[in-house]
């Protein structure tokens, strides 16, 4: 019986490989990227857009990168929210879903709304998480939020009203079914103890997710704020990114919003998306292991090389946490997160690394330029310094994409509702 099944596995891969060549002689759009990286048009949004280079006369040239949210730019955004010393994430939702900012008393507002949606059904807990457990919280999210399809009285509707309903919905009960997913998770594989804190009304999502995840609860409102500033960041990125597209592909056949957010789970936990925060995390822990003077720039830029030629690291010749499909110069989601993460690192343990993380951000494109002689212009993405902000946070790695997803819910509901109420709609 193996015998006949490696003679499947073989015919497997035989039949199913397509040669690279035959992608560039019919024109195939990988990744919807022209030959040159600049990208391919596939719809018209007002909700998100991500610049990162201009095409001046044909050709693709550098800018820096900007990220703008219905008109507003994210450092703006950002900026307003610490000023004022309160919590944005409930803002940028409310601006998504709406295509508006809230004043003072829709923001209270919006903020208890989602706080009373937070709650899971009934027995949804029992009968859908603690009875079937995940190794992987993303895959238990993914089958929560299409669980959810059975506590609704209206699933198909694609009103105005249940979308936004649903989109509440979701956005609100996104971080319980995290820190249910996990604690169900550490019982049930890891062999450690399973601690439920009920939830406490009014709290914003980011003091939400810490007082339910840590075992004191405890918390600064200095955490808080920095948690709250990723949720911000990773809250919505244009139209085309993969997780994003996906909802777009699902609606377009006129699916339910449920159906439509679990694929986009699905394809958020790719290693080439959301998971790829774990592959840079991965990756800074072998530089660490193998560059003995963290201060050495020719030490760090020498193992920078061999990871470009496939001698270290995994062997993909990637340096996780640089480069983008659009941002060439800077991406403005990696500049403000650099910017609050050496705030909070400086006096501390985690300064040093800090600073490590700086040096591989600068030497990367030099060592780059060396290795491929490309010229090509490069910059640090938000996966550089993500996983360092969760680990100053005390969060474990297993939950780095799933905030990810918590975060991002926000963008795929408006989306999906977008594109639900599109007459006559075409398959994608």
């Amino acid at each position: 019986m193996n015998g006949f099944k490696n003679t499947m596995y073989s015919a497997f891969t035989e039949n199913n490989l397509i040669p690279p060549e035959y992608f560039d002689k019919y024109s195939v759009k990988r990744g919807l990227r022209n030959p040159d990286g600049t990208g391919v048009m596939a719809g018209v949004t007002n909700i998100c857009n991500v610049h990162g280079y201009v095409v001046d006369d044909g050709e693709k040239k550098p800018a820096e990168g900007r990220l703008i949210f219905r008109g507003y730019d994210i450092n703006d955004l950002i900026e307003n929210s610490i000023a004022e010393n309160r919590f944005g994430y409930e803002e940028i939702v409310y601006l998504l879903l709406t295509g508006r900012l809230p004043d003072k008393t829709e923001l209270e507002d919006f903020t208890m709304l989602l706080s009373d949606n937070r709650p899971l059904p009934g027995t949804f807990f029992e009968d859908m998480i603690l009875k079937a457990p995940s190794r992987d919280i993303m895959n238990k999210m993914a089958r929560s939020v299409l669980a959810l399809y059975s506590y609704d009285t209206e699933p198909d509707s694609i009103t105005p009203e249940h979308e936004i309903d649903t989109a509440i919905s979701l956005i609100a009960k996104m971080p319980v079914i995290m820190v249910s997913a996990y604690e169900t998770k550490r019982r049930c594989f890891d062999d450690r103890s399973m601690i439920m804190h009920p939830l406490i009304s009014g709290q914003s999502t980011a003091e939400n997710i810490l007082s339910t995840l840590r075992p004191d609860r405890y918390f600064t409102r200095e955490e808080a704020k920095l948690l709250d500033l990723m949720l911000m960041l990773h809250a919505k990125h244009g139209g085309g990114n993969n997780s994003t597209f996906t909802c777009r592909v699902l609606t377009s056949s006129g699916t339910d919003p449920y159906s439509t957010y679990a694929a986009a789970i699905g394809s958020l936990k790719g290693q080439r998306h959301g998971g790829a925060n774990h592959k840079a995390i991965t990756m800074q822990n072998d530089i660490k292991a193998n560059v003995s003077d963290w201060e050495n720039d020719d030490e760090l830029a020498e193992y920078l090389r061999k990871i470009l030629r496939k001698e270290a690291g995994d062997g993909s010749g990637l340096i996780y946490g640089m480069g983008h499909a659009v941002y060439t110069l800077s991406d403005p989601r990696a500049t403000i997160l650099k910017e609050y993460a050496g705030k909070i690192a400086e006096g501390t343990e985690f300064e040093r690394e800090f600073h490590l993380l700086g040096s591989i951000e600068r030497l990367t494109p030099v060592v780059f330029d060396e290795v491929k002689h490309s010229g090509k212009a490069m910059c640090a993405n938000i996966d550089m310094y993500s996983g360092f902000v969760y680990k100053m946070l005390g969060i474990p790695e297993e939950l780095f994409t799933p905030l990810f997803a918590v975060s991002r819910m926000a963008g795929w509901c408006v989306y999906g509702k977008i594109e639900m109420q599109k007459k006559g709609s075409k398959s994608a």
